[in-house]
């Protein structure tokens, strides 16, 4: 045997010897069957009962439900919002973001944990912290109660830790000699931003977004209150499911939250695909 064949058989892991590649040790596969079932048992079982649901009366009956006009004013206006909420996050949260981790104030710590309410605020609480502020008898004299503005507005404050805390680590670990070095080749701050910071960042604003979109999708305690829920105008999705359910009509509710789900799967694959693409160009 040669030299070379002895050292790399004497120092090969013990655990390896006569494992081919992507073989599973038996550590490995048992956390993957716990992990599979785990994700069975919370996800995959209950979203196949929806499905399943849905299509209790065939799929003419599905399409009667969700082209219902009352159901489909509701998804226009569910996904509308959440699209338009999570584009607004994009651009302030990464901002939010940038200040809190390249400028010095008097009161960061403060804001980075207001930053987080939204994530330990029940969001019932939210929506009555939100109509107190803005409903009618509110201080600052604006009626925001069953307007889109509110609905838009109680999204907004229950969606912005998403893309902050998902940028500001991303932010924390950039190279800042990358940006000195070409400030010194005289490359301008517009340019810096455009060839070096936003690549960086972009990836984890993806990522951040596509968490807001998903959280807004589907969100109903901060929004039931100050919506008023009225048909056709301020209802959202989440609304008119558990309208359908209080009413018996288990099958509508199903197909909404089916139609709501196939959105959200398509939009946060369009969205992971475009991370993925980013952040193998960057």
């Amino acid at each position: 045997m040669s030299l070379v064949a002895q050292v790399d058989r004497a120092t090969r892991p013990a655990s390896g010897r006569g494992r081919r590649p992507g073989e599973l040790t038996g550590g490995a596969a048992l956390g993957l069957g716990v992990g599979v079932l785990w994700l069975s048992l919370l996800v995959l079982l209950p979203v196949a009962a929806i499905v399943s649901t849905a299509f209790d009366d065939g799929l003419g009956g599905f399409w009667d439900a969700v082209t219902d006009p009352e159901a489909l004013a509701a998804i226009r206006f569910t996904v509308g919002a959440a699209a338009f909420v999570t584009l607004v996050n994009a651009v302030v949260g990464t901002l939010i973001a940038w200040v809190l981790v390249r400028d010095r104030f008097p009161g960061k710590r403060v804001l980075e944990v207001v930053i987080d309410i939204p994530f330990a605020l029940p969001t019932i609480v939210a929506g009555l912290v939100l109509i107190t502020l803005y409903g009618p008898s509110g201080p600052f004299g604006i009626n925001l109660v069953g307007t889109r503005a509110g609905v838009v507005l109680a999204l907004l404050f229950v969606t912005l830790p998403f893309v902050v805390r998902s940028v500001q680590p991303v932010l924390i670990d950039a190279d800042r000699e990358v940006e000195q070095a070409a400030a010194s080749l005289g490359a301008s701050g517009f340019t810096i931003f455009r060839r070096v910071i936003l690549p960086t960042v972009t990836p984890a604003v993806v990522s951040g977004a596509a968490l807001s979109f998903a959280r807004a999708l589907g969100e109903f305690g901060s929004v039931i209150l100050i919506s008023a829920n009225l048909i056709g105008k301020t209802q959202v999705s989440s609304s008119y499911i558990l309208k359908m359910i209080e009413s018996q009509e288990t099958v509508s509710a199903a197909a909404v939250a089916t139609l709501l789900l196939v959105v959200a799967v398509v939009v946060l694959v369009v969205l992971d695909v475009l991370q993925r693409r980013t952040a193998r160009r960057g």
